[in-house]
């Protein structure tokens, strides 16, 4: 073989494995409310009193939330998004 073939070869490998490895590193994600610590949050709370990320002030409050992979919110402690909701109402 020569060089520019196993050149080739190798560009070849290379691009098919990224390729193979993409959809992992593109999980799907979920919200997972309670878990965010203050100014960690990943966008807008269920009390409408924010808008954007990191604007949180307190430490695991159940109405801000950050993403995390899918299946994986019960483990971390967390809530979804019916459960907090309701958490949020109670008071």
């Amino acid at each position: 073989m020569n060089q520019r073939a196993v050149i080739a070869a190798a560009a070849a490998t290379l691009f098919s494995t990224m390729l193979i490895a993409t959809p992992a590193a593109a999980q799907e994600k979920e919200k997972c409310y309670g878990i965010a610590k203050a100014g960690q949050n990943d966008c807008a709370n269920l009390a409408g009193t924010h808008s954007c990320a990191g604007q949180s002030t307190v430490s695991d409050d159940k109405g801000e939330w950050k993403y995390v992979a899918k299946g994986t919110c019960a483990g971390l402690k967390g809530l979804t998004a019916d459960q907090a909701k309701a958490a949020v109402k109670k008071g």
